[in-house]
């Protein structure tokens, strides 16, 4: 039974009797719905306020017509207050019906079809090239991550896409420190870090040999020219640069569809110019082509430079156009850090002034910067923090802590990992994405807190019930979880397919992160409150399927933001 369409059924056929009119259909009443925030406020409630205008009346006096005229089995009573009507539905009835729906849909509670044969495209992680993948990657692949599961989970085709920083003249600085002191074996075995200390090399010698530079810029023009050496050396370093990456990939348990970076936009840029041009959008500034944005109350849009070299913009613009005309996507998400607002702000407009409705489909999906035990992170200070250093850090940590707490645990570096691992995911993604996070290991491995380990062991602790528990073969006595302790669990079970809806709409997967904290505390609750193997087999039976249900959500609610769930800890 759907609660809320239900309730706005009643609604509206409340409204025809006591008013004889329905200003809002039963869509539009289940839209202002409302879940109390406190349950003694009753399970949902209508503000009256919306009906005020098309009624002609108070809103207080839309809730006692509308009280007197709603009667109906599933509710236990409906109570006019303040304009507000709170409706209380029937609470075996309730536990019932989301109990079971939960277990008949398994894995796939939540889930929805609502995007069958529609493309989401999501840009995100976007590493360079040649760099060390360090923590503050982090939040842009995890939210990424995260909202390709979720969108999947609605039925979407999702294309996820790594836009690759692969282009620009300090490659050709790289080539060119690799052909004068470099060793294809040491690249080999030392990966990003010995590309990093022989650009470092490179930086160091062109301070007293300033030809360096000019070599340097020689090297990227073959490159941009399409020389065969200097392209085999440049694409070499992309594969050996991806190698590494793809060791802290497979630790976070990301993939992706694309790889496709800046260079792959080198001649698909010129049309995009060329239409500028033809659409009287482009002018000259100081030598360099704009687009003057100035009525829309932003700079302008650069998109050529004095020497006729491209922009990110160009490539922006490029990429949208390619992604659009291969993958018609209904939504196209770039997952940026917020000091890029501007950037996306402006080469959007770009796209909406050369007359493309689409421009509206494209989403800059903006989150704050990461700081590292209070300190903030700086390449050029040398205080960074590599990502698959603080991945394993924290598994290690894990695995000291299981060794202390469950020394007779199985599979322990097993439970280590997806334990260290998801500890670091669930903090990200904890707070609002816009939110600036200061990673600290005391808080994030912290089985107390509102953190993964404490809402994987409340999964391993349901796990452990339905272990030691014999199911009884009789029918459930739903009565049994009319208390408030069970009740609580009930109403987020219930609550989580919408919560799914709005977490997608907002792009904002830590009202998934924070909805697990809530179920698990909700569940742990009960748990203490309630004795769950109850000799009263049918109390059992209804208590039991309640921790199954809670079990499954926990673990395909963290399976959506990127996180395991052990069954034993």
């Amino acid at each position: 039974m759907d609660f809320k369409k239900s309730i706005a059924v009643c609604i509206t056929g409340a409204l025809q009797e006591a008013f004889g009119q329905a200003p809002l259909t039963a869509e539009e009443i289940q839209q202002v719905l409302e879940i109390p925030p406190d349950p003694s406020l009753g399970d949902y409630a209508f503000p009256c306020f919306r009906l005020a205008k098309g009624l002609r009346k108070a809103p207080a006096v839309i809730a006692d017509g509308l009280r007197e005229a709603i009667n109906a089995p599933f509710l236990a009573r409906v109570d006019s207050v303040k304009g507000y009507l709170n409706f209380y539905i029937n609470r075996v009835l309730y536990a019932r019906e989301v109990v079971e729906k939960a277990l008949r849909e398994g894995a796939n509670y939540g889930a929805g079809d609502e995007g069958a044969g529609k493309t989401v495209c999501i840009d995100y992680s976007s590493i360079n090239i040649a760099k060390r993948f360090h923590i503050g990657h982090l939040s842009t692949t995890m939210i990424g991550h995260a909202l390709n599961k979720m969108y999947r989970f609605r039925g979407y085709d999702v294309v996820s896409i790594n836009h690759l920083g692969d282009w620009g003249t300090q490659f050709g600085k790289m080539v060119c420190a690799y052909k004068k002191w470099g060793d294809k074996a040491a690249v080999e075995r030392g990966g990003v870090d010995e590309m990093v200390r022989l650009y470092v090399q490179f930086e160091k010698a062109s301070q007293d040999d300033p030809a360096l530079a000019d070599e340097g810029r020689a090297w990227f023009k073959r490159i941009e020219e399409g020389d065969p050496e200097a392209l085999e050396i440049f694409e070499w370093f992309k594969s050996v640069t991806l190698r590494d990456a793809e060791r802290v990939y497979d630790i976070l348990g990301v993939k992706f569809d694309s790889y496709a970076g800046e260079s792959f936009y080198n001649d698909k840029m010129q049309p995009v110019i060329d239409e500028l041009q033809a659409k009287g959008l482009l002018s000259e500034s100081d030598g360099a082509h704009v687009v003057d944005l100035e009525a829309h109350g932003m700079p302008p849009c650069l998109i050529l430079k004095k020497d006729g070299a491209t922009l990110y913009a160009t490539r922006d613009l490029a990429a949208a156009f390619y992604r659009k005309r291969v993958y018609d996507f209904t939504k196209c998400l770039y997952v940026v850090a917020y000091q890029q607002n501007l950037h996306f702000r402006q080469w959007f407009k770009v796209i909406e002034l050369m007359g493309y409705d689409w421009h509206a489909q494209l989403e800059h999906v903006a989150f704050g910067m990461v700081s590292y035990e209070g300190e903030t992170l700086s390449t050029r200070k040398g205080h960074v923090v590599y990502l698959e250093d603080l991945l394993n850090q924290s598994i290690a940590k894990a695995r000291a802590i299981i060794d202390e707490k469950s020394p007779a645990l199985e599979n322990k570096d097993e439970v280590a990992r997806q334990v260290g691992v998801g500890a670091v995911i669930f903090f990200d993604l904890y707070n609002n994405r816009i939110k600036d996070i200061d990673f600290w290991w005391d808080r994030a491995l912290n089985f107390d807190g509102e953190t993964a380990p404490y809402v994987q062991y409340t999964h391993a602790r349901c796990c452990s019930v339905l272990r030691k528990a014999r199911e009884p073969d009789c029918a459930p006595d739903y009565a049994a979880l009319a208390d408030p302790e069970s009740q609580d669990v009930v109403r987020l079970i219930e609550q989580f397919p919408d919560l799914v809806t709005t977490a997608l709409e907002r792009s904002e997967p830590s009202m998934i992160t924070r909805f697990i904290v809530d179920l698990a505390q909700a569940y742990n609750k009960f748990y203490y409150e309630r004795r769950i193997l109850d000799e009263d087999l049918p109390t059992r039976k209804a208590r039991l399927g309640l921790t199954r249900a809670t079990a499954t959500l926990i673990k395909s609610a963290l399976g959506l933001i990127g996180i395991q769930a052990p069954e034993q800890m």
